[in-house]
This record gives C-alpha cells, sequence and structure tokens, in this order.
C-alpha cells in the first residue's frame, strides 16, 4: 500500500521536473526499423514536451540480460529503461535486476477508462515489465512461386505434395514444435500441454520428419526475406515485420500465412535503482492508449492495449492501411498462439538438446 501511494505521488511530482535541464534517459533497445518506430512514436514527442530533456539510444538488448548483470553488480546502472521480451524479464526480475512495477498506479488508463490490467493483452504484463508491442513469428511465402493453388494454413507448410519445394525454417525447436503439433491437428489451446509430454514432443518431431530434408535452417533474422526473395525456399518461417518491410518498401511478392501465428510480447522493464520520477513519467506516456496506437504507424507491430487498436490507421511513410498487417488484427488473431514464457523458460535447454539430436540424426 505504502509502495503504491509512493508511486502515485512521485508520478504526480514528475511534472514539477518539467523545467529542469540537462536531463538525460538512456534507453537500449533493438535498433534498426524497431528503434526508429519507439523514436517517432513517444521518444520525439515526449522530448518536444520535455524541453531539455534528452533521449539516447543503446542498441544493446541482444546482451540485455549480461549488461544488466555486469552494471547492478558494478553498481553503475547505466540504462534507464531497458527494451525485452518476457521471458528476459522474467529471469532479469527473478535476479534482482528490476524494478518491480505496480500497473494500476503507474500506467495511464485505457481510453475508455479501464485500468492498465484490463486494457492490456494478457500475458503483457508482469512482475518488471510492461509491454508496449506483440509481434509474430510466421509462414510467408512467395506468391510468383505458387501461380495457381496458394498455402493458406499451417498445414500446407508440410504438405510437399500440393505445394513442392524447400522451406526455411529457424534452427531452434521454438515455433518448429508448436507448428507441427498444429499442422498434425492439436488444438492451440492444447498445444504446450502436449509439448509437456514425450509423446508430444515425439509426435512434433515426427511431423518435422516429413520435411527434414526439404527444410533450410537459418538463424538470423534477415535471412527468411532473402531466401524468399532468391527464390531459395518458396515458404519460411519469419519474423512479420521483416515481411512487411519486404512487402511494402521493396515491393516484393510475400505474403503471410496467419494461421496459427506465435505471437509474444516486447516492451519495458526498469533497471534497478532507476525508478526516478522522469523515467516513471516516460514509461508512462510511452505505453498510454495513444503512443502504442501511434507506434504502429511506423512498423507492423500491433499495440499491447486493447484500446489502442481502433486507433490505429495507416502507415506514416506509405499510407498502407495496417489493420490487415498487425499480428492483433482481428482476423489475424483469429487462430493464433500465444507464446507460453513459462513453458519455454523452464523447457528451452532440454528441448533445444533434444532438438539438436534430431537435427544431427541421418
Amino acid at each position: 500500500m505504502f509502495r503504491t501511494v509512493f508511486l502515485i505521488i512521485t508520478l504526480a511530482a514528475s511534472a514539477a521536473h518539467s523545467a529542469m535541464a540537462g536531463e538525460t534517459l538512456t534507453i537500449t533497445s533493438w535498433g534498426g526499423a524497431y528503434e526508429a518506430s519507439q523514436r517517432r512514436a513517444y521518444a520525439e514527442p515526449f522530448m518536444q514536451q520535455h524541453e531539455g530533456v534528452e533521449i539516447v539510444w543503446e542498441a544493446k538488448s541482444h546482451n540485455v540480460l549480461a549488461g544488466l548483470r555486469a552494471q547492478v553488480e558494478a553498481e553503475d546502472v547505466v540504462w534507464d529503461l531497458v527494451d525485452l521480451l518476457p521471458d528476459a524479464a522474467q529471469i532479469a526480475c527473478d535476479e534482482g535486476l528490476l524494478e518491480p512495477l505496480d500497473h494500476n498506479a503507474m500506467l495511464a488508463r485505457g481510453a475508455d477508462g479501464s485500468l492498465p490490467s484490463e486494457d492490456f493483452y494478457p500475458g503483457a504484463l508482469s512482475n518488471c515489465f510492461v509491454a508496449t508491442n506483440v509481434y509474430a513469428n510466421v509462414i510467408a511465402y512467395n506468391t510468383e512461386l505458387f501461380p495457381a493453388e496458394q498455402p493458406t494454413t499451417i498445414r500446407d507448410l508440410f504438405d510437399l505434395e500440393r505445394f513442392p519445394g524447400k522451406r526455411g525454417l529457424e534452427r531452434t525447436p521454438l515455433n518448429n514444435l508448436e507448428w507441427a503439433l498444429a499442422a498434425g491437428g492439436v488444438p492451440l489451446d492444447e498445444i504446450y500441454a502436449t509439448l509437456a509430454t514425450d509423446e508430444g514432443v515425439r509426435r512434433a518431431l515426427t511431423r518435422l520428419d516429413g520435411i527434414k530434408d526439404s527444410v533450410i535452417w537459418w538463424e538470423l533474422g534477415a535471412q527468411p526475406q532473402q531466401l524468399l526473395a532468391d527464390k531459395e525456399v518458396v515458404m519460411t518461417a519469419a519474423f512479420n515485420g521483416r515481411i512487411f518491410h519486404a512487402q511494402v518498401n521493396e515491393r516484393q511478392p510475400f505474403k503471410i500465412i496467419w494461421d496459427a501465428q506465435v505471437f509474444e510480447f516486447d516492451g519495458w522493464g526498469i533497471p534497478k535503482g532507476k525508478a526516478s520520477p522522469r523515467v516513471l513519467e516516460f514509461l508512462r506516456y510511452s505505453t498510454d492508449t495513444q503512443r502504442l496506437a501511434d507506434q504502429a504507424k511506423y512498423i507492423s507491430y500491433g499495440p499491447a492495449r486493447r484500446s489502442s487498436g481502433p486507433l490505429v490507421s495507416t502507415h506514416a511513410d506509405t499510407g498502407v492501411e495496417m489493420q490487415p498487417h498487425l499480428p492483433t488484427g482481428k482476423a489475424n488473431l483469429s487462430n493464433a498462439l500465444p507464446k507460453n514464457i513459462e513453458f519455454w523458460t523452464d523447457n528451452l535447454d532440454e528441448l533445444q538438446q533434444v532438438f539438436n539430436a534430431w537435427l544431427n540424426k541421418d
């Protein structure tokens, strides 16, 4: 109770600091188009509203856990805010590297007045984490390679007879095991319970056996769209934002199969000891309904708040209607699978070993 009251007072007091000069917030994010969307949607408007405040970016989120550990242990925390995935946030939270968050006290209500705990999608909020957006792992294909019938479901990824050609898959059990079970008829809401059994894992790998000889395995996020563009594969696993960029900015003839998309959140954590009034003010501002809708004008990731969805319109630079390209678009969510962070946090190491052994088996 005392902490909640303190945070409310702190947020209110932050307005009194708006005239302070020389303030700098250091944020670590992913760089590239994603970071650019953050800059344009909420960092630049925030600085315009707060003269003298500068937001500095460091593209180091790929080493965010190592960086947080080193800074906290040295008692020299440089980052004021970190962009990270829910699994990394949970590990960092468990290790005491991030500040605990009281979401309903610290975040803005939804546009309809709903509490943050009601407005954010399930799984978007955790003890030390608040999501800003939703991205998806999807299957995409080159339409030029399917002039007649085109693939539409996750089962088509595994159908070499109707849709012959090489497939691109990431060299990881993540998503591949889920898709294999979904293609085999396991309901999406039973995927992780099935994968929690040895028989479920065997069932997934047996399904993958059917296309194993036709797979080109990739490891970097830029590879799938290049494989598609070069027609080395006819369809591939990919990140929806990169496919959108190739479609819209590079005019590539790509199309996404949204069936069984595996979506995941991305968002903010506050490093230990960095919950200053200005950081809390920026956290509140950058996660409100309008700012999350604004981010979807620059990148095809869906806002993590329900109330933001109706406010999403067109791409700021191209005028493309964004709703059909978002993981949170109504039609795209109709048969979607939220990534189970707890399952993969508990089982990734073991399943990676099983998957590697399967890869190396003749």
